[in-house]
Parts: structure tokens; C-alpha cells; sequence
């Protein structure tokens, strides 16, 4: 058992580590003209037709659901994976990026709550002490200042909770259904529901009048790989071998790679005080590895 969850939690960092690197290329795609939103919807979008490609060749039986689980499946694409975007892209127009990050990794905390409720997780020391260390190092590394709404928070709130609802309903399907039948479903809901959020007739005026259509398509194609496909199937595979909590905890990482990608990558300036905070989420991270042995 402890392999198993040890596995799992190196699949999780792995994965945030994966989803660290997404400005790079969210940056890009917005230098070419597209909106947050419309950035989302085609990552989404490309990311759902990958899955179900997956699905097909890896598990074709894996497209047959029951008819009671589609309501779990509509949860985990448009209240988790749809709902989570549009409230943080929200969250970054309202506010400043750093006050919107903070925010979303209030995520943590809406699993851990979410998982005592529903899935009846334990609350354990080192939950609650890397659960505190992870959020501080999320706020250090997101850096202070900048202004704050009410409309803002409210949506910086949403994202977090719309994040962390992913382990909630994740865990609930993959009770049911392999990894690969919960992520080609989620993200192909999520992507149809992206289109109507997204001025779709602005998006596709914006892509025929693309230079290189090609080119566009295949760096949408490496974009949702790489943010999207990758991260996911390693976070659901993850998910399967650790708690909703603890992995909520560990996929915290993700900020602190973002730091490192930015000042390694895009040669952007990171400062004392943002790496206090990654070594606090590597921190939260270690402690969550240190698991007493179950009791007989």
C-alpha cells in the first residue's frame, strides 16, 4: 500500500510539475491574439479529441458509461474543469495575477473539507501542517499587493474550489471507470462547453486569418499535450493511488515549477521571497511523503 500511494504521489508532482509550465505557452497564444477564454477553449477542445483518441486505441470499450453516471461526468467537465477556468481567467482580468493565484491554490483547502464530508477522509497532523506550509508558499511565490475586488475574490474563490472538485468527482469515477474513460470524457465535455463561452465566432475569424494554420494547429496540438494531456492522465492516475487531500496538497508544486520555468525560461527576474516559498511548497511536499505505518 505504501508503494502504491508513494507512486502515486510521484505522479502528481510530475504532473503539476507539467502544468507549471503553461504560461509559456498561454503567453504565446495570447501574443497571437486570442483572448483567455479562447485560449482555454482550444486547449480544451484539442485536449478532448487527444483523450478520446487514447480511449480508442487504448480501451474502446471504455466509451460505454451508464446512464446514471453522466450527471458525475457533466460535474467533472463543466463544474470542475470548465467552471475552474472561466472563474480564474475571470479572477486574472478583475485582478492582479499574483492576488488570482493565491487565490486558486485555495484549493487544497476546499478538498481537504470536501474530502472529510464526502469522502471520509482522516484529518492527520501532517495534512494540516502541509496543507498550511503549501498555502503560505503559494502566497510567497505569488508575491503581495496588487488591487482586490469583490467580484474578483469571488471568482478567485471559484477557481479554487472548481480545481479542487476535480479530486472530488475524480475519486467518485474512478470508482467506476478506468483513467482514460474519466479524462476523454471530462475534457470532451469541457470543450464543447468552452465553445459557447469563448465568442466562438470571434475565435474562428481569429484562426482563418492566422498566417500559418498549420503551424497554429500543431503548437495548439503541443500546448494541450503538454498543459493538458500529459498533467491530467498522470494527476487521475495519481489520484487513484493516494487521497483527494493529499493529492490536492502535492499538486501545489505547480506554482513554485511556474517560478522556476518563468526565471529559467521566459528569463524572468524571481526574488528571495519567491524561493522562501518554493522551498516551502517542496516542504509541505516532504512532509506529506513521511506516512506512519497503518496499524494492523
Amino acid at each position: 500500500m505504501e508503494k502504491k500511494s508513494f507512486f502515486g504521489d510521484i505522479l502528481i508532482i510530475i504532473a503539476g510539475l507539467f502544468w507549471g509550465s503553461m504560461g509559456i505557452f498561454v503567453r504565446h497564444l495570447n501574443d497571437l491574439g486570442f483572448s483567455s477564454t479562447q485560449v482555454a477553449c482550444l486547449r480544451l477542445t484539442m485536449a478532448g479529441v487527444i483523450f478520446a483518441v487514447i480511449l480508442l486505441i487504448k480501451e474502446p470499450s471504455g466509451f460505454k458509461i451508464k446512464p446514471k453516471d453522466i450527471p458525475l461526468f457533466l460535474a467533472l467537465g463543466l463544474v470542475s474543469i470548465l467552471f475552474f477556468t472561466c472563474c480564474y481567467f475571470t479572477a486574472i482580468r478583475l485582478m492582479t495575477m499574483s492576488v488570482a493565484a493565491i487565490l486558486l491554490y485555495t484549493s487544497p483547502i476546499w478538498v481537504m473539507v470536501l474530502a472529510i464530508i464526502f469522502l471520509k477522509e482522516k484529518v492527520t497532523a501532517n495534512k494540516i501542517i502541509a496543507l498550511i506550509l503549501a498555502f503560505l508558499g503559494c502566497v510567497l511565490v505569488s508575491g503581495f499587493g496588487g488591487k482586490v475586488t469583490v467580484a474578483g475574490v469571488l471568482a478567485g474563490l471559484g477557481s479554487g474550489l472548481g480545481y479542487g472538485l476535480y479530486s472530488i468527482f475524480g475519486t467518485f469515477a474512478l470508482r467506476k471507470y478506468s483513467p482514460f474513460t474519466v479524462t476523454a470524457y471530462t475534457f470532451l465535455i469541457a470543450g464543447a462547453g468552452s465553445i459557447l463561452v469563448s465568442d466562438p465566432a470571434d475565435l474562428f475569424d481569429k484562426v482563418s486569418k492566422t498566417e500559418s494554420r498549420i503551424g497554429l494547429l500543431g503548437f495548439v496540438f503541443l500546448t494541450s499535450v503538454v498543459t493538458a494531456v500529459i498533467p491530467f492522465l498522470l494527476y487521475t492516475l495519481g489520484l487513484k493511488r493516494t487521497s483527494a487531500g493529499k493529492a490536492a496538497v502535492l499538486a501545489t508544486v505547480e506554482p513554485a515549477a511556474a517560478t522556476l520555468f518563468g526565471f529559467f525560461v521566459m528569463k524572468e527576474k524571481t526574488g528571495p521571497v519567491a524561493i522562501c516559498g518554493i522551498a516551502l511548497v517542496f516542504l509541505a511536499i516532504i512532509i506529506l511523503s513521511v506516512q506512519k505505518k497503518p496499524s494492523k
